[in-house]
């Protein structure tokens, strides 16, 4: 025999106690709500991950760039320094990442900084090497290469003599950093042709590279009025050259050693636009 008290008090039990769980699992779900709600309104109101477009330093002192960079939310470590006399000393000379790269909040930038006086490096031993190797040579001892020399050689483009403002410059001496070092190169007289390149629209800080990859020299840079200063410079690109290398017969016969003159501007519409059909026919 059951009794109704039984009955009675078990119904009330379970009842409770689904209750209880409908109570548990909508505060659960209400707490989760909650949770995405705050987290969605986080990521759109700090941009959470959004990338970053990092700011040029270039010519700014140590304190300015410090104070864009905590504008941005990014980091700055110097992890170098150069000395170039035509920049003001304690000034960003180069950056990395550069300037209008994508990263993420809070990423370091390392800095380059011109020093404030001139730092000292050794001649590197060059006579013998290929002229690839010598730059590399140079690049890594942080010297530059000036003029390239051309002289009757057996030996096409094997380095036969290096100097210094104009005179020899011995293995070991030490010189101011960034200097430019003038190699004398040799050249075979039945091999002693090049290739001019057409450097329109190319940036002026590239077009050194260009012409001695192609075994010629820049006689001169001459900027316009819309170039103010060095910073403007890195910023320029070529408009004009001298010899013209859209004239196919002098893109393809010039002597190893030549000069070329550059035009440069930050009016990127004075680069004259090159036919295709021009393009094809100097490629051929």
């Amino acid at each position: 025999m059951v009794r109704k008290g039984s009955k009675s008090s078990s119904a009330k039990g379970k009842w409770y106690w689904n209750w209880i769980s409908r109570n548990i699992y909508a505060s659960v779900a209400a707490a989760f709500f909650i949770v995405v709600v705050l987290l969605f309104m986080l990521k759109y109101i700090t941009r959470h991950n959004q990338e970053l477009e990092v700011p040029s330093f270039a010519n700014l002192t140590l304190e300015q760039a410090t104070a864009l960079a905590d504008a941005h939310n990014l980091r700055l470590e110097v992890t170098d320094s150069v000395y170039i006399n035509r920049m003001a000393p304690g000034t960003v000379y180069r950056q990395n990442p550069v300037a209008n790269s994508k990263v993420k909040k809070n990423r370091r930038i390392l800095l380059c900084i011109n020093a404030t006086s001139p730092k000292l490096v050794k001649m590197p031993h060059l006579v013998g090497f290929s002229l690839r190797q010598a730059l590399s040579e140079l690049a890594s001892s942080q010297l530059r290469v000036g003029k390239l020399i051309y002289v009757k050689d057996m030996a096409t483009n094997n380095v036969v003599g290096q100097q210094y403002k104009g005179r020899d410059i011995e293995f070991g001496t030490e010189i101011v950093c960034e200097s430019e070092i003038d190699l004398k190169v040799g050249v075979n007289p039945d091999e002693d042709m090049t290739y001019l390149p057409n450097l329109l629209g190319i940036p002026y800080p590239l077009v050194k590279n260009y012409l001695i990859d192609n075994s010629l020299n820049l006689d001169k840079a001459i900027f316009d009025s819309t170039v103010k200063d060095f910073k403007d410079s890195l910023a320029a690109v070529v408009y004009r050259q001298i010899p013209d290398a859209r004239d196919t017969t002098i893109a393809q016969s010039i002597k190893m050693g030549s000069p070329v003159v550059v035009y440069c501007s930050l009016d990127k519409t004075l680069v004259p636009v090159t036919d295709p059909e021009d393009e094809a026919e100097q490629e051929d």
